[in-house]
């Protein structure tokens, strides 16, 4: 499942979009101003942010630049009562990549966020292809040269967001928070023992590997 960030003051607005998120197959990641946001994306990969312009403390376009001078390509979707010229120029220019008018048509926002995430190559039809590898995420297979194979839950989702941030290092904590959930009680050896699970099934893929980045994590890179 996706995670959307929405970030949004306005606690009854917020909400409101976060159940359309909902509704619409993501996971939606509420936070009230910038620096939540932040705070947030430090502990927490995010795979899209939908934000207003006017918030407190930082605004929309501040928060933007923040994001975009950390060198991060994460897809930004600009929510605002602003319409004017100048202000969606001051938006593109900032670093957002699509920018929408209030009040906003809900079947028009997920739209937008579907194609905004096909741009960033997360596939909204759930699908990954790397060289000759196919990874589904509705079936959990994941297909080469006619032959499939269906991974279990942990597994798929495992190499699927590896392979969908293809050379980016994800740290054991970070992917335990992902996808084990932040409560839950397994320690960071559980990361290892699905990544060389992972290993022992593709060594002979020709397609892609599992780097070990000493003293960090691991990252998946295109051969």
């Amino acid at each position: 499942m996706f995670h959307i960030m929405v970030v949004e003051d306005d606690a009854n607005t917020r909400k409101l979009m976060c159940t359309v998120l909902k509704q619409g197959g993501y996971e939606p990641v509420p936070a009230k101003d910038g620096l939540e946001a932040l705070d947030i994306l430090d502990k927490k990969y995010i795979d899209l942010i939908v934000l207003d312009i006017m918030l407190p403390g930082m605004n929309g376009y501040e928060l933007t630049r923040t994001i975009r001078d950390s060198g991060s390509e994460l897809p930004v979707l600009m929510v605002t009562a602003r319409e004017a010229k100048a202000d969606k120029i001051t938006g593109f220019t900032s670093g957002t990549d699509d920018y929408m008018v209030k009040p906003v048509d809900e079947d028009e926002l997920l739209l937008r966020i579907a194609a905004l995430l096909r741009r960033s190559k997360i596939v909204s039809e759930h699908r990954l292809t790397v060289g000759k590898t196919v990874l589904d995420y509705d079936s959990f297979t994941v297909t080469r040269d006619g032959k499939s194979m269906e991974l279990p839950n942990k597994e798929f989702m495992l190499i699927y967001k590896l392979l969908s941030y293809k050379d980016k290092i994800f740290t054991r904590r970070q992917l335990i928070d992902e996808l084990w959930d932040m409560e839950t009680e397994s320690d960071e050896r559980t990361v290892d023992v699905h990544i060389n699970r992972l290993r022992e099934k593709f060594r002979d893929n020709e397609d892609f590997e599992i780097i070990t980045v000493r003293g960090l994590g691991y990252k998946a890179v295109e051969k």
